[in-house]
């Protein structure tokens, strides 16, 4: 459903938002280690989620990637999906086709107007505070 930029992003952020919980910032090695994923790809990764304002950093010997208690109510999983992935997923046609909108729709377009509202509504609504506490620390951020 979503690309690998977006899946290791959303461990990424999973991960910080849980040990932002704790208090703790944390650094881009850690991260990496953590959803076991290439730090050049992982930095790539942060980086966008950064500059987008879904995730904090701070430089320094007390620095790394952490959210604010505000954030974690207020950034949502749809923020992290958009910041990598973009909105194609609940935008684009389902069929692949360029000219697919309400006036002119593919033969599955109004099939999938009902799927696409609850899946944003289910997206917006879902705050990466909800998830760092329901993630169980048992539950690993690998990818079987």
């Amino acid at each position: 459903m979503f690309s690998k930029s977006c899946e290791y992003g959303i461990r990424a952020s999973i991960y910080i938002a849980k040990q932002s919980l704790k208090e703790r910032k944390v650094s881009q090695m850690e991260i990496a280690n953590a959803i076991a994923s290439p730090v050049a790809f992982t930095a790539k990764i942060l980086q966008k989620l950064t500059k987008t304002n879904v995730l904090r950093s701070s430089k320094g010997p007390n620095g790394g990637f952490f959210l604010d208690q505000k954030d974690l109510d207020d950034v949502k999983l749809w923020d992290v999906i958009l910041a990598i992935d973009g909105d194609g997923l609940l935008e684009d046609c389902t069929l692949g086709l360029r000219k697919c909108n309400a006036f002119k729709p593919c033969p599955m377009h109004n099939s999938f107007v009902k799927i696409r509202a609850e899946i944003r509504e289910t997206l917006e609504g879902t705050s990466l505070r909800f998830l760092a506490e329901e993630v169980s620390d048992g539950i690993s951020f690998l990818k079987r």
